[in-house]
């Protein structure tokens, strides 16, 4: 392990929208940030081959130009980007006080600010075929594809609120959405059931699982599996959603930030301030509501205000004491 400490003002955990917009903003205040990528450079959006609903964008762009641009632009302000993954952290209560971060187990580094961008990781099935397809029609985000299969015939798996409200968003684009539910029931609440229920181009299948899916390049079919009775079933589609959550990428966080049950960071108010003084999350790792690349950015810029606003409150209380 290094002896040599570093000590910076802005420390940057992950590199997804949340995580670039927040190094622009705070490398135009002069917070002079280093970001550290993580495991997935570029986050979620790396695995999107097309972006079509984010702004300033008329022709759309896929994901991973688009995040290699967010971070030339972050780059040309003085961010320091580097690969490498936080594997430790210790989090000062005290305000003013410096956070301590371990990075690959090795680096030492100590911070007056931290913005965590870490991000969620969306849960797939873990199917050899399914994987094979992820960006060929195969999704975890029915708000962000669905459009490209506009009058077509799709199917989403899930049983809980996000895919009921996944799937009824679906039907009102797709011909046919064909709903995948693991057991006899759903999960979601009545209102969302009910809202299934009535939607006529929507077809609920229980105690259903996804045997395999079919398609070389891309999604050209699914076959199916009732689980009670062994039988299997293939219908024709171009796309599947996978909608059984999402894991926030939290872990080394835990017993330090406050969070809620499944892992989201919990931040103040409309703020991006967590309990810890100096501390701010943004993007998924936060916002288990939207989870688009728009609102991350917005979540990134408003961890990087709130930066620098606490910085100069220290070095303001600490001017007075002096």
């Amino acid at each position: 392990m290094s002896d040599k400490i570093e000590r910076i003002k802005c420390l940057i955990i992950g590199s997804g929208p949340a995580g670039y917009t927040a190094a622009i903003y705070a490398a135009r205040a002069d917070l002079k940030p280093v970001m550290y990528t993580g495991m997935e450079p570029g986050g979620q959006l790396t695995t999107t081959t097309e972006v079509d609903n984010f702004p300033g964008y008329p022709e759309g762009i896929d994901g991973p130009t688009m995040m290699v641009q967010l971070q030339q632009q972050a780059e040309r302000f003085g961010t320091q980007v580097r690969i490498g993954m936080v594997t430790k952290v210790e989090l000062s209560e005290e305000h003013g006080g410096i956070h301590k971060v371990e990075v690959d187990n090795t680096t030492q580094i100590e911070a007056e600010t931290v913005i965590i961008a870490t991000g969620a990781t969306a849960k797939y099935l873990g199917l050899p075929s399914e994987q094979k397809l992820r960006g060929g029609g195969v999704s975890a985000c029915a708000v962000c594809d669905g459009f490209f299969y506009k009058g077509q015939d799709v199917a989403i798996v899930g049983g809980g609120d996000t895919a009921a409200e996944e799937a009824t968003y679906l039907a009102n684009i797709c011909k046919k959405v064909t709903m995948l539910v693991r057991k006899g029931e759903m999960r979601a609440s009545k209102a969302m059931q009910h809202r299934v229920k009535n939607t006529p181009n929507l077809e609920v299948k229980y105690f259903t699982e996804v045997d395999e899916v079919i398609g070389d390049q891309v999604v050209e079919g699914l076959r199916m599996v009732n689980n009670q009775t062994g039988e299997k079933e293939e219908i024709a589609i171009t796309g599947l959603f996978i909608a059984i959550g999402h894991k926030p990428n939290t872990d080394i966080f835990k017993g330090q930030l406050d969070m809620d049950d499944t892992g989201y960071i919990i931040t103040h108010g409309k703020s991006t301030k967590t309990n810890r003084p100096g501390v701010f999350a943004s993007g998924d790792v936060q916002d288990k509501e939207y989870r688009q690349a728009i609102t991350a950015a917005g979540t990134g810029c408003m961890a990087a205000l709130d930066a620098e606003r606490y910085l100069a409150a220290v070095e303001s209380k600490e001017e007075v004491e002096a």
